[in-house]
């Protein structure tokens, strides 16, 4: 008899800015696949607000897997998100060792920076942990400061050609992943995603590029692509699904005027995603 499918989100829960599992949670179920929230942190609003509120979940969350693990629960997918220190970075390896069977799909968003820039609460030592979670991964989706970040590269001033982003993709694929999504890569008016699949040809996925900047696309992405993965899609329609619909939500969110900090307004096309 079949089953639904079933995605465990490894990610803070924040109550108001639209990002993280707040975004990914809603896009999973739409999508017709059960969402499993294993929170990293609880923020009343996220950190791009002047002032919030944040309770660590950090020692709470072996307790909670392990919880998971007598209830004998099993997932088709897992996505990891923004972790926040080399002990959540160890969870999520354990979450793998415990919950990663043969079919289950690991998507892991590498979150560390953007722009040339880690965020403030990433240093070195914290990107040189997440490198770890390449040997576990079967997917992950980093923008190429992300990239750099987890191959020990500099920050091109450029976009790099398809070539050399041929040579960085086979360099992560050694370390583990099966497929890699270099997200958000800018040239002129035009943002690409860039999709590598072992044993395939690359592929230059394009869009025109929505300048203004909302919290929590990355998520709305990421979600997007887990689900249409775990439902058995190729990875070049899940990435195009999830661009074109973080596309649209963003040109209505701009249209709304919302401030950037307030998030995507996705809720206005949930009904359309399969």
């Amino acid at each position: 008899m079949d089953k639904q499918k079933r995605i465990a989100l490894i990610n803070d829960i924040t109550g108001f800015g639209r990002c993280s599992i707040t975004v990914q949670l809603p896009l999973i179920s739409a999508m017709k696949i059960q969402a499993c929230p294993l929170p990293t942190a609880i923020l009343s609003a996220h950190t791009g607000f002047p002032v919030y509120y944040m309770d660590d979940y950090t020692r709470h969350m072996e307790e909670y897997m392990t919880n998971w693990e007598c209830l004998n629960l099993e997932f088709d997918g897992i996505v990891s998100g923004f972790l926040s220190s080399k002990k959540q970075i160890g969870l999520v390896l354990e979450f793998a060792k415990r919950f990663k069977r043969e079919n289950t799909l690991f998507i892991v968003d590498p979150v560390m920076g953007d722009g040339g820039r880690l965020y403030s609460s990433y240093d070195e030592a914290l990107c040189l942990e997440m490198r770890k979670l390449l040997s576990v991964a079967d997917v992950i989706t980093p923008n190429l400061t992300e990239v750099c970040q987890l191959l020990d590269l500099s920050y091109p001033d450029k976009m790099p050609s398809q070539e050399e982003l041929d040579k960085m993709a086979k360099a992560l694929n050694a370390q583990g992943p099966k497929q890699i999504i270099i997200t958000g890569l800018v040239d002129g008016d035009t943002v690409y995603n860039y999709i590598y699949e072992q044993g395939k040809n690359s592929y230059l996925q394009k869009n025109k590029r929505v300048p203004e900047e909302h919290s929590g696309t990355g998520d709305a992405f990421v979600a997007i692509v887990a689900a249409a993965l775990v439902k058995g899609e190729s990875l070049i329609s899940a990435v195009q699904k999830a661009a074109d619909f973080v596309g649209k939500a963003m040109l209505y969110t701009n249209s709304m005027q919302v401030p950037w900090n307030y998030g995507l307004c996705f809720e206005e096309y949930l009904t359309e995603l399969k």
